[in-house]
């Protein structure tokens, strides 16, 4: 019997730290343009535009979402992503400009945490000893980032708290979609639904951009494709094991470019919150490597726009 070529590409770590590496740069730079607009435009109104003008890399994928057989069920849970999706985006826009770029980042990093305790509670996966003392190691790193009753906890900070729990469910049920239908309607129909969701928030605090400001929007849309896509290249070459301690450094760009172009203090409790938070990431992700599960908590930069 002729032996048959197994479809598995050859592990590349370097290749898989190099593409990581991008992806970080990709979403600190997101983060930094976002920024750069200030509080003049809206943040409901700035991510709806982020969102719509991306609607142009949605183009490729019009075919296979129209081809998807998609239940009323698949229909429902692609609008319940889209509004939980949509209410974690406007407050993410919303932080981004109230609250230093480092903080923004480490604070971001709990997103996956939640999707552990999401998985946990509604897919049923387990939830060992070791999974529950890294979880608790997260929920000390971000208890450090904010000091409650030693620095006043600023409205930006309660938001971001928010959005790692909006974004965690939103990717416990594309985990769900995914089982179902392709990656490319998933990630099609989130655009999609998201453009939708925000439109009537954007509406009712309209500013006309400038065409500066578009260019700004246009140019986070790019780096956020950017960035999912070499996320994506990424995991593709090597083992998430292998690719999730690179993340780390996303907190360190953010934090140089925090404070060389936004003239930020760096604060050594944002590293040492952050670094607790990645760290028990890091852990739950090997964890579901030695134990060979289907993890559903997703890399860090995941937790992007």
């Amino acid at each position: 019997m002729a032996n048959r070529k197994l479809d598995i590409a050859p592990a590349r770590p370097v290749a898989g730290i190099v593409w990581m590496l991008l992806t970080g740069m990709c979403f600190v730079a997101v983060t930094a343009l976002v920024k750069s607009l200030g509080p003049r435009i809206p943040a409901a109104e700035a991510a709806f535009l982020r969102y719509a003008l991306a609607l142009v890399f949605v183009l490729p994928m019009l075919r296979p979402m129209l081809n998807a057989k998609l239940t009323p069920g698949l229909w429902g849970m692609f609008a319940l992503r889209g509004v939980l999706h949509s209410g974690g985006v406007m407050l993410w826009f919303f932080a981004m400009t109230r609250i230093p770029l480092a903080e923004l980042t480490a604070l971001n990093y709990l997103s996956p945490v939640f999707v552990t305790i999401g998985a946990a509670l509604f897919l049923g996966e387990k939830l060992a000893l070791r999974r529950i003392a890294a979880i608790s190691a997260a929920l000390l790193g971000a208890a450090i980032i904010l000091r409650p009753g030693f620095r006043e906890v600023e409205p930006g900070h309660l938001a971001m708290l928010i959005v790692a729990t909006v974004f965690g469910g939103s990717y416990l049920v594309a985990k769900v979609l995914a089982d179902r239908v392709s990656p490319t309607v998933v990630v099609g129909m989130l655009s999609i639904w998201v453009t939708i969701g925000l439109a009537p928030f954007a509406i009712a605090v309209w500013v006309t951009p400038t065409l500066q400001e578009l260019g700004i929007l246009f140019a986070v849309a790019s780096f956020a494709t950017a960035g999912h896509l070499m996320m994506t290249l990424a995991l593709r070459a090597a083992p998430i094991t292998v690719t999730q301690p690179v993340t780390f450094l996303q907190l360190v760009w953010a934090m140089l470019l925090g404070a060389v172009v936004f003239h930020e203090a760096i604060d050594i409790w944002v590293v040492v919150g952050g670094g607790l938070i990645l760290g028990a990431i890091g852990f739950i992700t090997w964890r579901e490597a030695v134990v060979r599960r289907r993890s559903v908590t997703p890399a860090a930069p995941a937790t992007g726009v």
